[in-house]
């Protein structure tokens, strides 16, 4: 294969001046970054000194993985953490902001609808577009063929449909969920053949996995009993296998006042679709994320960081718990102690190294996994807090 090279400069305006040259194949991370927010005794709270949001690119080859470019973007911490997503062929990547400051009552969050469009090939990467999607713009998947894209709505219970031919993305459509806001769609997935498409519906009130059919640009959904499936209480974060055959849902439960919670493994070629395994994980499952050699699965958990010191909920340190993913059953593996209100995680591409971000510190520790043990090895500081993460196919 020809190896063609990108250069990405990073000028004054772009946070930090940088220059590095970056192969086309190589594999890259993008870490969404809120600058709005801080953790203020169990309460997500705007800054009084809020910085600029940002999006970080990481190139994943790199030992240690290390930040290679900056782009201000609008970011959000809300919601779940597969808030960003990179096009197959990395030439554009897809940033959602579920939430902004009120313009009118700076101390006070208000639900965003932004879907920002990154040229990850212009050297510095920038800004393309700033699109619409729906209140609460949260999860975001790309089809494997780069030409369609879904973010879930949280805050109007709705899927917004993008087309997107090279770097252009249009909106297309919106599917609703018939439940409403209160269906509180989070985080939205491709089927590996891009012919549907499931949707986590994360409230109380509903509890179920939507699944979409996808023809083309053409997206539907009629609820019945053929359309949904049900893994646990208020399921969130989601990805699926190498394979296609398999996926992993976070199920958040009764959040911190719920004590431990679980992750659900589904076989998506069973008919009906069903979870056929669980596993207890801790209080709060929060990223959630398959490694690329499909054996193992690396789950953020909360363990009480992000509530109040004076409950008896609230630990100091989170929990990285890694899953092995055996034929149909998991397993823990092993787990490590982590940061605070740690969010997203993610693998470098030989399934040795674990990213994950934490909003506390403002940094997304980096851990050695080499198939029994994990070892923290170092961490890469981000301005703002990482609270989204995605890595290139």
């Amino acid at each position: 294969m020809r190896k063609i090279t990108t250069v990405f400069v990073l000028a004054i305006v772009g946070v930090t001046s940088i220059v590095v040259s970056i192969s086309t194949a190589a594999q890259i991370a993008i870490s969404a970054n809120d600058g709005k927010v801080m953790m203020v005794d169990g309460v997500n709270t705007p800054r009084p000194d809020p910085l600029p949001d940002t999006v970080s690119i990481i190139d994943l080859r790199s030992s240690p993985p290390k930040i290679v470019a900056e782009v201000f973007a609008p970011a959000s911490v809300a919601g779940p953490t597969s808030s960003a997503a990179i096009a197959p062929d990395q030439s554009i990547a897809l940033v959602t902001a579920s939430a902004r400051i009120d313009p009118n009552n700076p101390k006070e969050s208000i639900p965003n609808d932004q879907l920002s469009v990154i040229d990850l090939k212009s050297s510095p990467p920038r800004v393309l577009a700033s699109l619409h999607a729906g209140l609460g713009a949260s999860g975001i998947d790309i089809n494997r063929a780069g030409t369609l894209a879904l973010v879930a709505n949280r805050g109007e219970g709705t899927v917004s449909v993008f087309s997107i031919a090279a770097k252009t993305v249009t909106p297309v459509g919106k599917i609703d969920l018939l439940g409403g806001p209160d269906s509180m769609p989070s985080q939205v997935m491709f089927a590996a053949d891009g012919k549907r498409a499931f949707v986590s519906c994360n409230s109380a009130n509903d509890n179920r996995v939507a699944i979409l059919s996808v023809n083309g640009t053409k997206v539907d959904y009629v609820r019945n009993d053929a359309t949904s499936f049900y893994v646990g209480l208020r399921p969130y974060g989601m990805d699926i296998n190498p394979a296609g055959d398999l996926a992993v849902i976070a199920n958040i439960g009764a959040g911190m006042m719920g004590g431990t919670d679980i992750v659900s493994l589904v076989d998506l070629n069973a008919s009906p679709i069903r979870a056929i395994d669980q596993i207890a994980v801790g209080p709060v499952p929060e990223g959630i994320s398959v490694s690329p050699n499909g054996k193992f699965v690396a789950v953020t958990v909360m363990n009480g960081t992000n509530a109040s010191r004076a409950s008896g909920y609230f630990h100091d340190f989170g929990v990285l718990k890694i899953l092995r993913l055996e034929g149909k059953k998991l397993s823990i593996a092993a787990e490590e102690k982590i940061g605070h209100w740690c969010q997203g995680a993610a693998w470098t591409p030989a399934s040795d190294t674990v990213l994950v971000q934490c909003m506390v510190e403002q940094e997304i520790q980096l851990f050695h996994f080499d198939g029994k043990t994990l070892r923290q090895t170092g961490a890469i500081k981000v301005k703002g807090g990482p609270g989204g993460i995605r890595t290139s196919r």
